[in-house]
């Protein structure tokens, strides 16, 4: 592949990473203006959660590679919609644990279902080599945003 090539390729996948930028945009504000929408940082703490069980705020944060005052936020969004609860620890009443409500379980079931359903339509055509190529682009282009 000449180095023009490349260059061209490169440029074709830092605007498809802006588009899927873009989408995530329109996708949280989606989320805080129609009920029942979810951001995918939403839908990471949700999936978070129905993995982990309850979490204190820190783990949420670390494990939804959020910060801890975007996380309680986020908290208070989904504990809004029935989504998460906030419980106190008997043995620990300075921390408080985010726990997924049935209402939550429900729905982070029906978002994976629908993710994996528009997953598997549109990347049909792709095998698993060309699918593990994307994940690692994908997780490429995170370790580059998270050095800009």
């Amino acid at each position: 592949m000449s180095d023009t090539t490349r260059d061209a390729a490169l440029d074709q996948l830092a605007r498809a990473a802006y588009s899927l930028s873009a989408a995530d945009s329109r996708l949280r504000g989606r989320a805080t203006r129609t009920h029942g929408a979810l951001s995918l940082t939403h839908a990471r703490a949700l999936r978070v959660l129905a993995e982990a069980g309850p979490l204190p705020i820190g783990q949420l944060a670390a494990a939804t590679e959020t910060t801890g005052a975007a996380t309680t936020q986020l908290v208070n969004g989904l504990a809004a919609v029935g989504y998460v609860t906030r419980e106190r620890p008997a043995d620990d009443k300075r921390s408080v644990l985010v726990a997924l409500t049935d209402a939550g379980r429900s729905r982070h079931h029906e978002r994976q279902a629908a993710l994996t359903q528009a997953l598997d339509a549109a990347l049909a055509h792709h095998d698993t080599t060309a699918l593990g190529a994307a994940t690692d682009v994908l997780r490429q282009l995170a370790a580059i945003y998270d050095q800009l």
